[in-house]
């Protein structure tokens, strides 16, 4: 086999084409844009050309590996917690008071890392604003639902969020996700504070006749779909012990394709089983299509397959960089999710990381404890930067535009790309991920 280190940087064409096309896809050709087929187009069309690439140059056993042991795992997670979740319906209209948005905000900050960002945000998104549907100031509060359950929220374990869930595939233990606690609940306590006395200002500039009407229409909140907790359960135990470090056997090298997928197996059938068990006026009344996992679905793989050649690259040019710090890493890695998508970013700084360990690391990490192959400092910083900063823009995670959609829909003006950025991200969140760097990084 040829040695893989020698291949050059322009293939990383593709690799940077596709990420840009999901980042200005949606802004200048919106309708074409919006359709999966022409999503697929574009994924078929980029990496068409670096799997011939890859296979005329002995790359074949690489590529097979990202395909086989990152993205079908990462579908397989992501599917079955969407269907688990699409089986879940929450309605009620209780008293949209500052106190019960923030206990909304909350619980919806708690459930990002158990259901992940996009379960947690689908399931409180449409109760929220039914809540708040007799108010005439709510940008604010989906502004910071964004944040706060799109995002932050899914920092503690690698159901909360993809990037977290491809690191976890790379070798770090699910329950080490559980030491970023500290990043997890002082973040999420500053974005609730400040939401919380956001909204006390706004809901005193409501007139009299909104709040009286909102005191009127009250609905008790009821949950359907219960049995769907049984199965989200299920998710998180398996891919909690379903794994090498619990089941060595599954990292044999001649290990039988039954055992090496044994976890996604599991989560197929949880899957099936909700899909089986949960009643279609559950899913109805969620408005379930399967168009925003196909979606993922065709994205994913163009992103998966461009960004092959790219992290090989990566992992032998990573001192050359200059980023070798861990505050280096989370500002480099949370800037680049800004603007592209979190997961491809966690795993490219992921092997920038795995490279200085290659060329050999700087005196101040050397010593340090080690996880998943890199600096467990490094990984801390990787985590917070790509989960934390896909908050800042619309396009930084993939359940931001589907809030921003819903609320639209339900006739709530959201703020445009770049007012989200200099009017909230900005102002609000980086201030909190500066502390946040100073204090834990």
């Amino acid at each position: 086999m040829k040695d893989i280190f020698n291949i050059p940087l322009w293939c990383s064409i593709p690799f940077v084409i596709m990420l840009l096309a999901i980042a200005i896809g949606p802004l200048i050709a919106e309708k074409w844009w919006g359709q999966n087929k022409n999503k697929l187009l574009i994924s078929l069309l980029l990496g068409i050309p670096v799997t011939i690439y890859m296979l005329v140059n002995g790359l074949s056993e690489s590529l097979a590996d990202t395909i086989m042991y990152d993205y079908v795992p990462f579908m397989i997670l992501l599917g079955s917690l969407f269907i688990i979740t699409g089986g879940i319906h929450l309605s009620g209209d209780i008293k949209a008071t500052p106190l019960n948005n923030t206990l909304f905000l909350s619980i919806g900050y708690v459930l990002a890392s158990i259901m992940g960002t996009t379960g947690a945000a689908m399931l409180l998104i449409r109760p929220v604003i039914t809540t708040n549907q007799e108010r005439s100031y709510t940008t604010h509060t989906i502004l910071f639902f964004i944040a706060a359950v799109a995002n932050c929220g899914g920092l503690l374990t690698p159901l909360g969020d993809p990037p977290l869930f491809m690191l976890y595939l790379r070798g770090a233990e699910f329950t080490w996700f559980l030491n970023l606690f500290p990043e997890w609940i002082f973040t999420g306590t500053l974005l609730l504070v400040i939401y919380y006395f956001v909204d006390r200002y706004f809901y005193k500039k409501e007139t009299w006749v909104n709040i009286a009407e909102d005191y009127i229409r009250i609905k008790p909140i009821r949950i359907t779909g219960n049995i769907n907790f049984l199965f989200l359960t299920g998710v998180v135990m398996a891919v909690a012990f379903i794994n090498k470090g619990n089941i060595p056997q599954m990292g044999e090298e001649h290990a039988s394709i039954w055992l090496k997928y044994m976890r996604e197996m599991v989560l197929v059938i949880l899957s099936a089983m909700s899909l089986y068990y949960t009643k279609q006026e559950v899913r109805k009344n969620n408005k379930f299509s399967w168009d925003p996992i196909l979606e993922v679905a065709y994205l994913f793989l163009g992103i998966f397959v461009t960004m092959a050649p790219t992290l090989i690259w990566l992992a032998k040019n990573a001192s050359s960089f200059g980023v070798t710090e861990p505050w280096q890493f989370l500002y480099a890695s949370g800037m680049l999710s800004s603007f592209l998508d979190n997961t491809p970013t966690a795993v490219a700084f992921y092997d920038l990381a795995h490279g200085l360990v290659i060329d050999g690391l700087p005196a101040s990490l050397s010593t340090g404890t080690m996880m998943a192959g890199v600096p467990e400092i490094l990984l801390r910083a990787i985590c917070v930067g790509s989960v934390f900063f896909g908050a800042m823009t619309y396009i930084g995670n993939g359940p931001n535009f589907m809030v921003k959609s819903i609320a639209e829909e339900s006739g709530i003006k959201m703020p445009s790309f770049f007012a989200y950025m200099w009017k909230f991200s900005l102002i609000v969140l980086l201030p909190i991920y500066i502390l946040v760097q100073l204090i834990f990084v």
